[in-house]
């Protein structure tokens, strides 16, 4: 019953990291897009700014999986890991969204929030996958 009850909480604190490190890409998303992402989202149902969320919320997962099986059964360090390495991605995405603006016509922001779908949202979603996949192959 012990090894349930440590296994349990090893898991909430896991938990708890990841939603922390999802919670902080939804703001990183939310600052480089105007308006509101969750009005974006959940009222006016735009597909553009749902996609580049979940794209960037499916790299910080992607980073934190690889840090919890990198650790080796060693708790605190796959916490830290997990809590690192997710901070770097988020760091490493940015940089990433803000190259690609650089790169891009017009404000990227603006261009992935646009009511009609737009291929740019994609390029940008594939950006945040393959930064999270790239992290969690440098883990392990």
């Amino acid at each position: 019953m012990q090894t349930l009850v440590t296994d349990l909480l090893v898991t909430l604190a896991y938990g708890v990291v990841g939603v922390l490190l999802m919670g902080i890409g939804y703001v990183l998303v939310d600052v480089a897009t105007p308006g509101r992402l969750n009005e974006l989202i959940w009222n006016e149902r735009n597909r553009n700014a749902a996609l580049l969320l979940a794209s960037n919320l499916l790299g910080v997962g992607t980073i934190v999986v690889a840090a919890i099986v990198a650790s080796e059964d060693d708790f605190f360090l796959g916490l830290v890991g997990a809590a690192a390495y997710g901070i770097l991605g988020l760091v490493i995405m940015a940089a990433a969204f803000l190259l690609l603006d650089l790169a891009t016509p017009g404000r990227l922001g603006e261009i992935l929030v646009d009511p009609e779908p737009h291929p740019a949202v994609w390029v940008s979603a594939v950006i945040h996958v393959a930064t999270g996949a790239i992290i969690a192959a440098a883990i392990s």
